[in-house]
């Protein structure tokens, strides 16, 4: 508003505040504003929150591999995070890139027939790509970002790492959906990259990689058409389904179980005690030498089923043949049970 009103306007203010139009406009202004949100109908969405968290799981389990990757090529310790995974126009996508980026061509095989091939797109940023070129050449812990586009060595040197990074993204993508993944060529000039068509939808999913000196940034391009198909695959698969059990079931399962195991043989020990003796007294050790115990003969025993403590017993004869008698479960004097 100009700070100075004409007088049409002071006249509106008057005859607002003479009919009680102010105290409306007050409380107008009082009121929070919902927020509202926009939606493109010229461009829905294709996923489900469902559909997105299921390839989020995918793309951070690829972020744990790439944070060890990216820890050992620059010599420091290196966090990979999922930011976010969004729908866009590929033109936007696109046209965010710069100048002088560094995209791998990443070609997408399904094993499933059913599936068609497509073309993913793995960008980082030119702070990380010229600093982790630094380091592989042996150069300083200092974050450098020159103003001109990669020469041929940087370019070999970086389609190394990508290579390696293309690998561990098939083998995120092959604990859900089987696929083979090979880089075909790097790219960058961003201006002169035609993939897809503009109008299309793709996914973008954005990394974070941070470091102690550097804190940039990487995405993965994917068509929506292709991808749409692979989700529902494996999301049906991989989702989590919370239901009742039923107890009845779930009993009648264990007392099977149990059935099973009880003709299993495992090895019982009755331990009445043990102690510690230095090497060259046990290689002087000779028949019908006595070894001194820290237990009495008629103190309880502990019967050891598989090497672990199960019962307390007591020595004793069955006739000629010597035997011992269980006296309690070891887990009921804690108060618990072993099954």
């Amino acid at each position: 508003m100009p700070e100075a009103l004409s007088q049409s306007q002071i006249d509106e203010l008057l005859n607002k505040m003479r009919s009680g139009g102010m105290e409306e406009m007050e409380q107008s202004q009082a009121e929070p504003k919902t927020k509202e949100k926009e939606y493109d109908f010229a461009s829905p969405k294709k996923f489900t929150k469902d559909q997105l968290k299921s390839l989020n799981s995918l793309y951070e389990n690829f972020a744990r591999v790439a944070s060890s990757y990216f820890t050992s090529v620059l010599r420091d310790v290196c966090e990979v995070n999922v930011v976010q995974i969004e729908e866009q126009r590929y033109y936007e996508y696109s046209n965010a890139l710069p100048d002088n980026a560094l995209v791998a061509m990443i070609h997408f095989q399904p094993r499933a027939q059913q599936y068609d091939e497509t073309m993913l797109m793995m960008d980082l940023s030119t702070s990380l790509g010229y600093y982790m070129v630094d380091h592989m050449l042996g150069g300083s812990r200092t974050a450098s970002q020159p103003s001109r586009d990669y020469t041929e060595i940087e370019v070999s040197l970086l389609t190394y790492s990508l290579t390696r990074l293309t690998r561990y993204l098939q083998e995120a993508w092959c604990n859900n959906f089987a696929v083979d993944l090979s880089m075909q060529s790097i790219e960058t000039n961003g201006r002169l990259l035609q993939a897809f068509a503009p109008q299309d939808t793709v996914v973008i999913v954005t990394f974070e990689v941070k470091s102690s000196v550097v804190d940039a940034t990487a995405n993965i391009c994917m068509p929506a058409e292709n991808l749409e198909k692979i989700i529902n695959s494996f999301s049906v698969k991989y989702s989590r389904i919370s239901k009742q059990h039923d107890k009845a079931e779930e009993e009648q399962k264990r007392s099977a179980v149990l059935e099973y195991l009880k003709e299993s043989d495992v090895t019982m020990e009755a331990v009445l005690d043990s102690c510690q003796m230095d090497l060259g007294s046990i290689v002087n050790l000779k028949p019908n030498d006595v070894i001194t115990l820290n237990r009495r003969i008629s103190d309880n025993i502990t019967v050891m089923v598989e090497g672990s403590p199960w019962f307390e017993a007591k020595f004793g004869k069955v006739g000629t043949r010597t035997a011992i008698k269980l006296i309690d479960n070891i887990d009921n004097q804690n108060g618990g049970t072993r099954w």
